[in-house]
């Protein structure tokens, strides 16, 4: 086409970026996969969302993830002066306002996130759905039983998307590399999910709410619901019982109620596993924790070395398969992420490819249930200046 000059071409595409938003809000559906459709260069976001609240800095990774799916960020609410300069330096495209509800309200966004802390999130979730809009929670995403059912059903009422980012599996690409071997059937039907989650203490910068498990919903209902989700996942189990659970204050005499080690035992109708969490990552580790994931099956089991591979190669996201012919080691470098993109579908379509709700749900009622019963072990502090 050599009459095509380029002022032409730019009019050509940007009347095709309006033709398409034109037909996305008549047919929906049919043109949500339009995901990257570029005008002038850069790319037209599918959809808008905002944060409230960012007392953890799991929101960064969230916030990229639906950036990355095609989200843009539109505005955000964090309260605390400190926490909003910070998050403003990093995302100085989005707007500050003043109260919530010019984020929860604002008719432009569909998507709200939130990583504020653990024992408001789920109020804020009932608001955000009760405005119409679907929620994108930190893990916990709720930390007590009440909490629970209120959002199951304010969620069955309004029929909003009610999401909680379990990173540990949604932004690590061994722990989404696992899952693709094991539907595949790389290892056979699987037996059992081992889940080691250790965590480093940085009591600095640690605020109050975090020492308090009324505020933070206890080792096995915080980190804990990683792991839930993952066991329900990886063996495919719709239905979870807990076996045994205990906690322990092992190392922090002057937080008397925090829990810095705990296990579960859990079974589902898809397989049993064992969960360890503690915060005793030591300092010489190059990570805040050596996080693996083993999952046996019939025919092999696969080992995620998520973080770092203690003397072996360097980085993270180390994935092995054993299985009867070999030992391989798997790159993980090329896999993509899909949570975000997932998700951004799921606001558009009105679907589940991210996470089914009551899978969301249930890996919740487990971590709720396994900190609930937990036997809370008395034994000797660890002298510290040994």
């Amino acid at each position: 086409m050599p009459n095509l000059t380029r002022r032409a071409l730019l009019k050509a595409s940007a009347a095709a970026a309006a033709g398409l938003a034109a037909a996305h809000t008549i047919f929906p559906d049919g043109l949500a996969a339009a995901v990257h459709t570029m005008s002038r260069g850069r790319r037209v976001a599918r959809l808008r969302f905002g944060v409230v609240g960012a007392n953890h800095s799991h929101i960064y990774g969230m916030v990229n993830a639906v950036a990355r799916g095609g989200g843009e960020l539109a505005s955000f609410h964090i309260r605390e002066p400190d926490i909003a300069a910070e998050f403003a330096k990093r995302f100085p495209q989005a707007r500050r306002v003043s109260d919530e509800r010019q984020v929860i309200e604002d008719p432009a966004i569909q998507l709200v996130l939130s990583s504020i802390i653990p024992i408001e999130r789920a109020p804020l979730g009932i608001r955000v759905m009760k405005a119409g809009k679907d929620y994108m929670s930190d893990k916990p995403g709720i930390i007590t039983l009440d909490q629970l059912a209120e959002v199951r059903r304010v969620q069955a009422q309004t029929k909003r998307i009610y999401s909680i980012c379990f990173s540990e599996r949604f932004e690590v690409p061994a722990a989404v590399k696992a899952g693709e071997l094991v539907k595949a059937g790389a290892i056979g039907k699987v037996v059992q999910t081992i889940n080691i989650a250790p965590h480093r203490v940085h009591p600095p910068d640690r605020p109050d709410w975090y020492w308090d498990p009324n505020r933070a919903g206890g080792i096995l209902a915080d980190i804990g619901s990683h792991q839930f989700d993952q066991f329900l996942y990886f063996t495919g189990s719709t239905s979870g019982e807990i076996v045994a659970a205990q906690v322990r204050n092992v190392n922090h005499p002057e937080h008397p109620e925090f829990q810095d080690f705990g296990d579960v035992m859990v079974r589902g109708n898809g397989g049993t596993g064992y969960i360890r969490l503690d915060w005793f990552t030591p300092a010489g580790l190059p990570t805040w924790g050596d996080g693996r994931l083993t999952i046996l099956g019939t025919d092999g089991y696969l080992e995620a070395r998520k973080y770092v591979d203690i003397g072996g190669k360097p980085g993270g996201n180390h994935l092995f398969l054993v299985d009867q012919k070999a030992v391989q080691r798997i790159d993980c470098s090329a896999v993509e992420l899909p949570y975000g993109r997932q998700v951004v579908d799921d606001v558009l379509n009105r679907t589940e490819t991210a996470m089914p709700q009551v899978h969301a749900f249930l890996a919740t009622e487990l971590a709720l249930r396994a900190q609930a019963q937990a036997q809370h072990l008395r034994l000797a502090t660890v002298n510290r200046d040994l």
